[in-house]
């Protein structure tokens, strides 16, 4: 039997943002079964149809980051009761291509199995990096070229931590 000490994420986070928000979000999990991991893996999504929301910056379906688990709390991210932020203590950069075989954005698996081994791995706290609440940050310019009032909602929703719908928008000209 496998011991599922790793928690494997797809996400289409850039791994400076994950260090600055404590840890990845906002995932639908089982946060019983989470809490028993050790170990968090994220993996690259480059895919994601959402521009506003994506931030990545490493190779599609490459694992970049290790982190040690401190806690499974309620996202800060989401409004929705059922999705979790995956917070870490320390991290450690990897470079490991085609990671990625999942087809769930969430799955368990062990470090061993990943082909990953601790102690070749260089950990930093996470605490001498974080430096941001989780609220949307980008490497892409902004303002875009064009903003639709949807887009600008949904950024500022995700920076003041509402639902698009309670941003109100006045334009006057």
């Amino acid at each position: 039997m496998k011991e599922n000490d790793t928690i494997v994420v797809f996400t289409a986070r850039s791994p400076d943002r994950i260090v600055k928000e404590g840890g990845s979000q906002a995932w639908v999990l089982n946060p019983s079964k989470a809490k028993l991991a050790k170990w968090l893996v994220c993996t690259q999504n480059r895919h994601h149809p959402d521009h506003m929301f994506s931030d990545a910056t490493e190779p599609h379906g490459a694992a970049f980051l290790v982190g040690k688990i401190s806690g499974i709390t309620k996202s800060l991210e989401e409004n929705n009761k059922e999705r979790w932020l995956v917070e870490i203590s320390e991290f450690a950069r990897i470079s490991k291509p085609d990671a990625w075989r999942g087809r769930n954005p969430v799955h368990y698996t062990s470090l061993s199995e990943l082909g990953i081994k601790v102690g070749d791995l260089k950990f930093e706290p996470i605490s001498s990096a974080k430096q941001m609440p989780t609220t949307l940050e980008s490497k892409a310019p902004w303002p875009p070229a064009t903003l639709t009032i949807a887009e600008a909602k949904k950024a500022l929703a995700a920076t003041f931590g509402v639902k698009p719908e309670a941003v109100e928008i006045s334009i006057r000209g």
